[in-house]
């Protein structure tokens, strides 16, 4: 067991990486130049205006807000508390904009509720259209339910 512990020891420091103790740089492969682009870091970053902001808040639930930066990001959103039965249920409805790297203004309105997130904009794909075959089939489910089993009220299979 020893002689293990002391081979696993051995190994392991063959094969550590000490370059950082004798001040050598591992080996890198030389790689070919890339287009790439500036990556924003602490010595190229410059802070985006705010050139206009709003914000407003109800002790309810309820908000609203709005901004515009100075590259060209628009943003606005308003949401609401509402009861829904016995629950609360806040709804969110907004938008957003900004210009894409490709110049293109890229746009995106949407409602957030109890049926979840629901985007729309001209950018995101749209479903293609249900065969009306599949279609068919779907309504002939719906208007046929198969009934329910007496066994603790689940569909037989």
């Amino acid at each position: 067991m020893i002689r293990l512990l002391v081979v696993s020891a051995l190994v392991a420091s063959a094969l550590a990486d000490v370059s950082h103790i004798l001040g050598r740089r591992p080996f890198v492969a030389p790689v070919r130049a890339v287009s790439v682009q500036p990556v924003a870091t602490a010595s190229n970053y410059r802070p985006i205006a705010i050139l206009r902001q709003s914000q407003d808040s109800s002790p309810d639930g309820s908000y609203q807000y709005s901004y515009e930066t100075e590259n060209g990001i628009n943003a606005e959103e308003r949401a609401e508390v509402r009861a829904v039965g016995n629950e609360l249920e806040k709804t969110a409805q907004g938008a957003f904009s900004w210009t894409s790297p490709e110049g293109e203004q890229v746009s995106v309105s949407y409602i957030a509720d109890g049926n979840g997130y629901q985007p729309q904009g001209s950018h995101l794909p749209v479903a293609p259209p249900i065969p009306p075959a599949i279609q068919r089939a779907l309504e002939w489910i719906a208007a046929h339910p198969e009934p329910e089993s007496a066994v603790y009220g689940q569909r037989r299979f």
